[in-house]
């Protein structure tokens, strides 16, 4: 991994144990470099504001303001960067409250080192990563149930019946265009639609 582009990370944990574990684990490899830690959700915001990274691997429960609160104004105010939630938690609610506030992946503490690094690596590059739990909950959930659209879904579908791209709605939301791909699934099952033109009709009928 020698040659690949260093990947800027910002961490936030409420435990010095994980964030310094992390921190290390993170530092030994030549294409990740940490470039600062926080300790609350406010700390995280301010850290992406300042900094500009690439990723930021956060856990959900912090002090003053948790992961779930920052991650919704990380989405709010278009900043550019992947979230990697790395929680204690693996139950269906954390991992759905993740991916409804615009996660590019889950990961979980009890997870091995090299697991962790490749979520790190596969969400800068624009991949989801999810648990095969959370996957199963994407397909099975809400199914042909319009009024069940998330605020995000409803933005993504708005942007499609415009007729925008995946990448152009991607760059109108700050996601990435597998994240689109993730919610277009989402909402072509609650909608009942197999592919856009479906969807667009369904958007301009309501």
């Amino acid at each position: 991994m020698s040659d690949a582009p260093v990947i800027r990370i910002v961490l936030a944990d409420d435990h010095a144990l994980v964030l310094e574990g992390l921190r290390a684990l993170f530092s030994a490899e030549p294409d990740l470099r940490v470039i600062a830690t926080a300790t609350d959700g406010e700390r995280l915001l301010d850290a992406i504001r300042r900094f500009n990274p690439d990723v930021a691997a956060m856990d959900l429960q912090m002090p003053y303001m948790d992961g779930l609160t920052c991650l919704r104004h990380i989405r709010t105010e278009n900043l550019p960067v992947r979230v990697l939630v790395i929680s204690a938690f693996g139950d269906s609610q954390s991992m759905r409250a993740a991916v409804l506030g615009g996660a590019d992946g889950f990961a979980l503490k009890t997870d091995s080192p090299e697991m962790t690094i490749a979520a790190i690596r596969q969400v800068a590059a624009g991949k989801m990563v999810f648990p095969e739990a959370a996957r199963r909950w994407l397909v099975n959930s809400s199914k042909h149930d319009p009024s069940a659209l998330t605020e995000r879904e409803e933005a993504v579908l708005a942007l499609l019946a415009e007729g925008k791209s995946n990448s152009q709605i991607g760059a109108a939301l700050s996601l990435s265009e597998n994240t689109i791909k993730f919610h277009l699934r989402n909402l072509y099952n609650k909608l009942g639609v197999t592919n856009r033109t479906e969807a667009a009709a369904k958007y301009h009928k309501r």
